[in-house]
């Protein structure tokens, strides 16, 4: 299914078995086009002035479609005390490769207000949370 990202190409039929579209062979870690959810875990994420608001947690995968929805970002906090973490939807985040994270276009302020939870909470349980957290991004639902 398509990103839309540029120059992007479908790269295996609807329905296909097929593991490894770009032929590059299995990778443990990282290809050109692929990488380990476990290398994205812990990556940083920063906003467009450099500062650095926090780091992948994990990501949320939709099930049906097989696409990242959200990468959850973990948040302040120190030893585990105190953290919160923000659902980011994946569409909001890009890659810089000379800060070796995440960007997102959110100052400090507006992530205080963003959608968060605790360690001990899960609200992806309440279906219509996705759809507050697109909602407070400006994030246009894919069909």
């Amino acid at each position: 299914m398509p990103t839309k990202l540029p120059n992007e190409r479908e790269m295996r039929q609807p329905g296909s078995m097929e593991l490894d579209p770009s032929s590059e062979g299995v990778a443990i870690e990282e290809t050109r086009r692929l990488i380990a959810s476990s290398k994205v875990e812990g990556t940083p994420v920063f906003n467009r002035a450099e500062e650095q608001l926090g780091m992948v947690y994990n990501f949320m995968v939709d099930k049906v479609s097989g696409q990242v929805a959200y990468v959850v970002m973990r948040f302040g906090g120190f030893l585990g005390i105190g953290e919160s973490y923000h659902p980011l939807p994946w569409r909001a985040l890009t890659y810089d490769t000379r800060l070796g994270g995440y960007v997102v276009d959110i100052d400090k302020d507006r992530l205080a207000g963003a959608p968060r939870y605790g360690a001990d909470e899960d609200p992806f349980t309440d279906d219509e949370y996705g759809a507050r957290v697109d909602a407070y991004y400006r994030i246009t639902p894919t069909a």
